[in-house]
């Protein structure tokens, strides 16, 4: 028969409860939640593209890609659905790295677009000053299809339909243009601390 001690405690320390957003709960699971089927380009085949209205500004293939300075991340993430994970481990390329020497003067927004059609919105701010990534990396080994690889966006702020799986590319806009899930009734913004999921939050 087993014995219980009635002091027995987890060992995992407690959450702090100000790294988590209002209506969330921590999990220790990577749940994966697609709008589509998961896509599987060959990297030979993968390009990742900065573009404006009018012309591309800079490409890579994936090889030049990952020639690019990389940074490791540990941040928490938050998901519309309601579960967030603190200190997800990833490795990246700061978007301040890929928008170096790209003039952005007349670009307020952003549009990532994916494999597969997806696409979300995001204001220009929230990509720079350290703040979001090309992220090819989760717990130290290349990011499986699942979770987005080769490639996903990450901005960690954000409600995490903003970091776009199998990113493409980036297309500097002047003005907003809602994306895939920004059409069909989520929030413009998605930021967790004010529990913007939907529309009118």
């Amino acid at each position: 028969m087993a014995i219980i001690s009635r002091g027995f405690r987890s060992r995992r320390p407690p959450v702090d409860p100000s790294r988590v957003p209002p209506g969330q709960y921590v999990t220790n699971d990577f749940p994966v939640l697609s709008a589509g089927p998961t896509p599987h380009t060959p990297l030979a085949d993968w390009s990742f593209t900065i573009r404006d209205a009018v012309d591309v500004q800079r490409s890579w293939t994936w090889d030049e890609f990952a020639l690019l300075q990389r940074e490791d991340i540990i941040v928490d993430i938050h998901c519309v659905t309601k579960w967030s994970k603190l200190d997800t481990a990833w490795y990246g390329v700061a978007i301040d790295t890929l928008l170096t020497g790209i003039d952005t003067t007349s670009a307020r927004y952003v549009t990532a677009f994916s494999d597969g059609g997806y696409t979300t919105n995001i204001p220009l701010a929230d990509l720079t000053n350290g703040k979001a990534w090309i992220a090819m990396g989760y717990g130290g080994e290349p990011l499986h299809p699942e979770h987005g690889g080769p490639a996903r966006l990450l901005v960690p702020h954000l409600y995490f339909w903003k970091s776009a799986k199998w990113v493409r590319g980036l297309e500097l806009r002047d003005h907003d243009v809602p994306g895939f899930w920004e059409e069909n009734g989520y929030h413009d913004y998605g930021d967790p601390w004010r529990e913007q999921r939907y529309q009118g939050d």
